[in-house]
C-alpha cells in the first residue's frame, strides 16, 4: 500500500507538470499564428457569403485543413466543412465548432477590409456584412486546427473541427445549420464525446470570457395566430366581428403570460408580436387579421408551459369576442445549454487562460444559437470572448452592435479566442483519457 501511494505522490506532480508543458507549447504556438489569424478574418470579412451560400468560404477553409493533413469532409449540411484529427493516442472525440455565414446588411464600418459584397435578399438589393463576427469564428477555428495538427503525437483523442454554415437561418424553403448538420450525423463515425463553441462579444471588454452554466442563450420559437371574425361597414361596427380589436385585446393578454403566469425568477422569458397584417381600406372592418411573433424560453418547462398559454390566451379571448383564433407555434432553436458538470470542470481552463479576473459569470441572453441542437446530443460549453477594444478613443471607429453597419470588434481579443479553444480541448483530454 505504501509503494502505492508513494507511487501517486511521485506520478501526479509529473502528469501536471506534463499538462503545463503541453498546454504551454499550445499557447506559444497561438501566439504565432495570431498574424495568419488576423489575415484570415480579414479575407473572410471582406468576401461575407450569406447562409447555405458560403462557396467560397468554405473552399478556404477545406484547403487550410487538408494543408495541415487533417481529413476533410465538405458538403455537409450544403456548404459546411468538417475536419478531423486523429490524436497519437487513445481518448475522446472533442468537436470544436465555428459559424461561417454572413448576413443581409451593408457595411459602414471605415476599416480598409470592408465588404462591398452586394447581393439581392428576399426581392431587396442589400449589402453582405459579417455583422456578427463569425468571420472572426472561422479564423479563430482555424488557427486552432493549425496548432493541434502540429500537436498530433501529444493529442488523447481525436478533434472534430466543425464549420457550420446558415447559424443565421436557412433560406426560406431550405433546411440548414446545426440541425442539418445533426441529422446528417456530423457527431457520428467518430462519435463526439463533447463540444466547444464560442462567440465574439461586440460589448464585452478584450481579453474577457463570459459564460454561464445552464440555460445561456434562448431557445427561439415562432408562433403565428390568425384571429377570425365577420367583415363590416366601418361605420356599422355593430355589424361585424371585428378581428382587429379582437388582436389588440389578444396582444395585451399575451403580455400577461410573462408578467403574471410565468414563474421569473426561475428563468426570463419574451413574448413579442413582431407583426400584424389586417385590413385593406380605412372604413372596412376586415374578416381576419394574422399576428406573428417569438417566444424566447430558457427553461425547457417554461416553454412548454408558454406555449399552451398562448394558445389558452388567444383562444379563449377570441371567443369571448366573438370570433375564432388559429394559434400556429413553429418550434425553432432550442435553449443553448450548457451541461452544469462539464461547465464546472473547464472554469480552471478558463480562468487559467484569460486571468480569474477576466472570467465572469453572467445573465442569460434571450438571443437564440443553433449551437443549441449540438448541445441536445453531447454536453456541451458554449462561452463569449471580448471584442470591445479597452480604449476606444473620439478618433476610432464608431462602434456598433451584432447585426447592425457599425458592427466592429478589436482584433487582439482573437488570440485569446484560439488559446481558449486549445486549452479547453487539451484539458478536457486530459481529464477522460
Amino acid at each position: 500500500m505504501k509503494k502505492i501511494l508513494l507511487f501517486i505522490l511521485i506520478m501526479c506532480p509529473l502528469l501536471a507538470l506534463a499538462q503545463s508543458n503541453l498546454t504551454d507549447k499550445a499557447n506559444k504556438m497561438a501566439e504565432d499564428v495570431e498574424e495568419k489569424v488576423i489575415e484570415w478574418r480579414r479575407h473572410f470579412h471582406q468576401n461575407p457569403e450569406l447562409s447555405n451560400r458560403e462557396f467560397e468560404t468554405a473552399k478556404k477553409i477545406a484547403a487550410h485543413l487538408e494543408s495541415l493533413g487533417i481529413e476533410v469532409q465538405t458538403g455537409a449540411a450544403k456548404t459546411g466543412v468538417v475536419g478531423i484529427l486523429k490524436g497519437g493516442k487513445p481518448g475522446p472525440v472533442v468537436a470544436l465548432r465555428a459559424d461561417i455565414d454572413a448576413l443581409p446588411v451593408t457595411e459602414r464600418t471605415p476599416v480598409p477590409f470592408a465588404s462591398t459584397v452586394v447581393t439581392e435578399y428576399n426581392g431587396v438589393k442589400t449589402g453582405v456584412m459579417h455583422a456578427c463576427g463569425h468571420d472572426t469564428h472561422i479564423a479563430i477555428l482555424m488557427g486552432a486546427a493549425e496548432v493541434l495538427s502540429k500537436m498530433k503525437k501529444d493529442l488523447n483523442g481525436t478533434v472534430k473541427f466543425i464549420f457550420q454554415p446558415a447559424e443565421e437561418g436557412a433560406p426560406p424553403g431550405e433546411e440548414g445549420g446545426a440541425e442539418l448538420m445533426v441529422k446528417e450525423g456530423v457527431l457520428k463515425n467518430p462519435d463526439v464525446d463533447v463540444a466547444f463553441g464560442l462567440h465574439i462579444a461586440a460589448g464585452s471588454p478584450v481579453g474577457t470570457l463570459n459564460y454561464k452554466p445552464g440555460g445561456i442563450m434562448a431557445a427561439s420559437d415562432r408562433f403565428v395566430i390568425k384571429v377570425k371574425g365577420k367583415q363590416a361597414h366601418g361605420s356599422t361596427p355593430w355589424a361585424s366581428v371585428d378581428p382587429i380589436v379582437t388582436a389588440a385585446q389578444i396582444i395585451n393578454g399575451l403580455q400577461t403570460i410573462v408578467s403574471r403566469q410565468t414563474e421569473l425568477t426561475k428563468e426570463a422569458a419574451v413574448i413579442s408580436v413582431g407583426m400584424i397584417q389586417g385590413g385593406v381600406r380605412n372604413n372596412i372592418i376586415p374578416e381576419e387579421v394574422e399576428m406573428i411573433g417569438t417566444i424566447r424560453t430558457l427553461d425547457t418547462e417554461m416553454q412548454k408551459i408558454i406555449h399552451e398559454k398562448i394558445k389558452t390566451v388567444a383562444t379563449n379571448i377570441a371567443e369571448s369576442m366573438g370570433a375564432e383564433a388559429e394559434v400556429d407555434i413553429q418550434i425553432g432553436y432550442p435553449v443553448t445549454y450548457n451541461d452544469p458538470e462539464l461547465t464546472q470542470n473547464m472554469e480552471a481552463t478558463m480562468k487559467r487562460v484569460a486571468g480569474e479576473e477576466n472570467v465572469n459569470i453572467i445573465n442569460a441572453i434571450t438571443g437564440a444559437e443553433d449551437f443549441s441542437f449540438f448541445q441536445k446530443e453531447v454536453p456541451g460549453f458554449y462561452f463569449f470572448l471580448g471584442g470591445k477594444p479597452l480604449d476606444q478613443g473620439s478618433d476610432g471607429p464608431k462602434l456598433g452592435g451584432h447585426h447592425t453597419p457599425d458592427f466592429y470588434i478589436d482584433e487582439s481579443g482573437m488570440l485569446l479566442g484560439v488559446k481558449a479553444m486549445l486549452n479547453l480541448t487539451l484539458d478536457y483530454m486530459t481529464m477522460n483519457k
